[in-house]
């Protein structure tokens, strides 16, 4: 039994700790910021990295005889345990750094940043010191793409393979499709375009008025599609329709699959944009959504302009659909058709491979051809109709795969909307919440609505929640086969 526990755990051990050591040196970027700015919070940087560092030494030597070639489960826990891992270790700067937190408000502000949620818990963000907010944003950057797809680019040096992590960590329903022969190459474009797109996000923000730093900071956030922000009033705080339309370009575009932008980028072309009939749907979705929520607020006369309606149409709903989480106005004082349709659009807009988070488009678009492809066997029960996304034919075992995730998804969802309500919650608080948590959206309605923020909720709903953002961003199977009899079957 023991001996069977030890086969398991520790070579996964093993492989989180470099990367235990790796974020400890992470962490001297903040320091270095505190530094800089004088602002008295370095010295929690200073005791994270070192704790991190230490912890990753000892499981360093304490599996070094452990070492051995992953078996695709070892990916499922490595995956679920070094996200667990990552948000522990970044909360010790926010409690040390904050006066008056507690853990729970640190564990989940930093698993909220990893996530790329960014449900916050804080107030007063523009008096925070600077590397606080530095740290959160920087963690929503390195969660954006997935701290485990950087770890893969750099295994392999280590004598680790990691086509098993890399399956469990990235997102959508077909993810064995590779982009290059070796999955570190893979890693190592995708983690190229993410950089290069955010290095153009932060340069533009700066030229359309941001300070040097603030335009880091929200490149970090808007990127990665997180939502987190150096100021209360988050974009309304420079009310500048330029940096507005920057930041639903970038929004729109990490909407879309890296593996399009790396292909695009590889053949030197755009045709592989409009080829892809996911890529098709996400922009299609934009369009519409903006189109309605523009035509329900000027309807409603919530703006007598149409060009204003249209502006804080586009910008929120652009960010709410793409999982951002930024708001540049109440929009949960909108008429309820609004938020609604908008929290809808969330749960599947994003593109798998994306930054996003929810169900994934593609997962939508099989089931909807599912759905068309039933009624037709139902009408002509011999006839021989396969399944198929633009020239492919997707087999039973993807269809069946994207059907069981939407009924654990919508499983799960039902059953903590239940338990918040039971906690105290109101029906629309509760099912925004939890919609908010597990697509990793950040901003709900009701009293956790872009206005206000997670601390009005209890620690049991918070650790609730916390649940909800990690199984949200590891879609729920990589988490939840871990408690399955034949995951530790020996």
């Amino acid at each position: 039994m023991l001996h069977g526990l030890r086969y398991i755990l520790f070579p996964v051990l093993n492989i989180t700790a470099p990367v235990l050591i790796s974020f400890a040196f992470i962490m001297m970027l903040p320091y270095v910021v505190s530094v800089y700015y004088h602002d008295g919070a370095g010295d929690g940087f200073l005791t994270g990295a070192f704790i991190c560092f230490v912890t990753g030494v000892f499981f360093l030597f304490l599996t070094r005889k452990d070492r051995r070639e992953l078996m695709p489960r070892d990916g499922f826990l490595l995956a679920t345990f070094i996200w667990l891992a990552i948000p522990l270790f970044a909360s010790i700067p926010l409690y040390l750094g904050i006066p008056g937190i507690n853990f729970t408000y640190a564990f989940f502000e930093a698993m909220s940043g990893t996530t790329t949620t960014c449900a916050s818990v804080l107030e007063n963000l523009d008096k925070l010191p600077e590397s606080i907010n530095f740290w959160r944003c920087f963690l929503s950057w390195l969660g954006g793409m997935g701290i485990l797809v950087l770890a893969v680019a750099i295994l392999p040096a280590l004598g680790v393979g990691g086509s098993q992590i890399f399956k469990a960590e990235f997102s959508g329903p077909m993810k064995e499709a590779r982009l290059t022969p070796r999955i570190a190459d893979t890693a190592k474009g995708l983690w190229s375009i993410y950089l290069c797109l955010s290095l153009a996000c932060a340069f533009a923000f700066k030229l359309a008025g941001m300070s040097t730093f603030d335009s880091m900071l929200h490149a970090f956030s808007t990127v990665s599609l997180g939502g987190f922000s150096s100021h209360d009033a988050s974009y309304g705080y420079w009310n500048s329709i330029d940096i507005e339309l920057i930041g639903m370009f970038f929004m729109t575009i990490c909407g879309i699959s890296f593996s399009l932008h790396f292909l695009a980028w590889r053949a030197k072309s755009l045709l592989g944009y409009f080829r892809s009939i996911e890529c098709r749907a996400w922009l299609l979705t934009v369009l519409i959504m903006v189109a309605v929520v523009t035509a329900i607020l000027y309807d409603r006369g919530i703006y007598d302009d149409p060009l204003t309606a249209l502006r804080y149409a586009a910008f929120n709903t652009i960010s709410i659909i793409s999982t951002s989480g930024f708001a540049t106005a109440d929009f949960s004082l909108w008429p309820a058709a609004a938020p609604m349709l908008m929290f809808c659009a969330a749960c599947f807009a994003t593109c798998g491979g994306s930054t996003g988070g929810g169900m994934k488009m593609m997962r939508a678009i099989i089931l909807f051809r599912q759905t068309t492809r039933q009624f037709t066997l139902t009408l002509y029960p011999k006839a021989v109709e396969p399944l198929r996304i633009g020239d492919s034919v997707v087999s039973n075992s993807v269809v069946f795969s994207a059907l069981s995730f939407m009924v654990l998804w919508l499983g799960v969802s039902i059953l903590v909307t239940l338990v918040l309500m039971i906690t105290g919650l109101d029906l629309m608080s509760a099912i925004s919440t939890t919609v908010a948590c597990i697509t990793n959206l950040g901003p709900g309605l009701g009293i956790v609505g872009p206005y206000s923020n997670f601390s009005v909720l209890s620690d049991t709903q918070l650790w609730l929640c916390t649940f909800l953002m990690l199984i949200g961003r590891l879609e729920l199977v990589t988490v939840f086969v871990l408690f399955t009899r034949t995951f530790w079957r020996f």
